[in-house]
């Protein structure tokens, strides 16, 4: 079994070095799950931070087991300067596509900072706080947007938050930048949480288990019981169902 890498602080000093004062970290939590809402953490650090100071488990949130993710939510939370977690609904995802409703949610969490980024790093290849968004051909496969295409997107209604001069753009930033690495914790930890407090009404589909990711019960509880409420109704795995 391959060992997690350990994400540094290189790519936050760089930008302190540059003038950077408050520097943030996004990610993205939920894009391929079939229910509940996308989420996107923000967190922010404040310059002269030191490599001792990382929490000890600080790892991008797919390189952790449930348990420990919540161990060391609290002390991520208690490291940076601030942060918080935006959400775009399964209604949002369906009507905007991803690309729209990633931006969404992270403008909504954004709009909480009391902190304001003078930098931001974003976990991927695309700069989608702006609007650079991927050509078609390099979307998410899994989300089918078959209902939108040949037409316009659709208009957004975005919170008012001033986005910093510079967002930057980095692959595997989840896995290697301490600050996105921050973000995918925190954004991973309330959207499981957000779940598993939805299983309670939607029981037959195991979400406190899969957080709305296929599974097998998932599927089974599908082809049983159709959609539930926070269920995404726009995505390819519906075309399959008895009933929709």
């Amino acid at each position: 079994m391959t060992r997690a890498v350990r994400p540094s602080l290189d790519t936050e000093r760089a930008l302190w070095r540059a003038g950077h004062r408050w520097v943030a970290g996004i990610d993205v939590v939920g894009r391929g799950a079939w229910a509940g809402p996308l989420s996107v953490g923000v967190a922010v650090v404040h310059a002269g931070l030191r490599t001792r100071s990382l929490p000890y488990w600080l790892r991008d949130s797919k390189a952790l087991p449930e348990d420990r993710r919540e161990i060391v939510y609290g002390q991520i939370a208690n490291w940076c300067a601030d942060a918080a977690v935006g959400h775009a609904t399964p209604e949002e995802c369906d009507v905007l596509g991803m690309t729209l409703a990633w931006r969404l949610a992270a403008y909504r969490a954004m709009a909480m900072l009391e902190v304001r980024p003078d930098a931001v790093v974003v976990d991927g290849p695309w700069d989608l706080l702006r609007g650079r968004q991927p050509d078609a051909s390099s979307r998410p496969p899994r989300c089918s947007e078959a209902d939108l295409s040949g037409v316009a997107p659709p208009e957004v209604a975005l919170p008012e938050v001033a986005l910093p001069g510079v967002v930057l753009p980095k692959v595997r930033a989840d896995a290697t930048c301490a600050a996105v690495a921050a973000a995918s914790v925190l954004a991973k930890v309330v959207r499981d949480r957000f779940m598993r407090d939805e299983s309670e009404h939607f029981p037959a589909y195991g979400f406190e288990r899969n957080k709305g990711y296929p599974s097998p019960q998932h599927k089974i509880a599908l082809r049983g019981y159709g959609l539930s409420a926070i269920h995404r109704r726009s995505w390819a795995f519906v075309a399959d169902l008895p009933w929709r």
